[in-house]
């Protein structure tokens, strides 16, 4: 169970590795020979790729070696540097904030709602300008006319006999009997 203690921390410069017993495990030929060989392979076509094979596993672990030495020496310099990592999720958010805004499909987004808003814009300014013609309309018309002739009226009955009642408050002929407050009209 030597997988089992293999390094699975994403993080780690052993990401991916195979602890070292694993790639000492000798591969059994008698047993491989035993497998059934592909259709239209030869015995010697299927040694030459297996071979191939084992050639490109072990390039990709060097790879994987000198990948994770190149990230830990990343590390180190962006420690010495003062980078964090918020600092480079800042720089990827404003990377990629600015790849939408250049993308096409921003562009046109933010043409339509433009005129959206233009168009909308100049829907409320003509309905506007419509109620405002019909008010006119209204407070022209004989029936507006009429209204405010009558409360024009009302009014002038209303304030004509607050004043008459303000003037008996202070007239000499009212003050004798009864106290100011008895002459209020409520």
């Amino acid at each position: 169970m030597e997988s089992a203690s293999q390094d699975i921390n994403l993080n780690s410069p052993n990401k991916g590795l195979l602890s070292g017993a694993m790639t000492d495990v000798p591969v059994d030929s008698a047993a491989a020979a035993r497998t059934c060989a592909p259709e239209g392979l030869t015995l010697a076509e299927e040694e030459e790729l297996r071979a191939e094979l084992a050639k490109v596993e072990e390039e990709i672990g060097t790879l994987r070696q000198v990948l994770a030495a190149k990230e830990r020496h990343c590390g180190e310099l962006k420690r010495k540097l003062g980078l964090t990592p918020l600092d480079g999720l800042k720089q990827n958010l404003s990377k990629s904030w600015h790849d939408v805004q250049v993308s096409n499909a921003y562009k046109k987004t933010q043409e339509t709602l433009s005129q959206a808003g233009q168009k909308t814009s100049a829907a409320l300014s003509n309905v506007g300008s419509v109620i405002s013609r019909k008010l006119g309309d209204m407070r022209n018309s004989a029936t507006f006319k009429s209204l405010e002739d009558r409360v024009g009226t009302i009014k002038s009955r209303v304030v004509g006999s607050r004043e008459n009642s303000i003037d008996s408050l202070h007239s000499p002929s009212g003050a004798g009997d009864k106290s100011p407050q008895d002459n209020t009209p409520f």
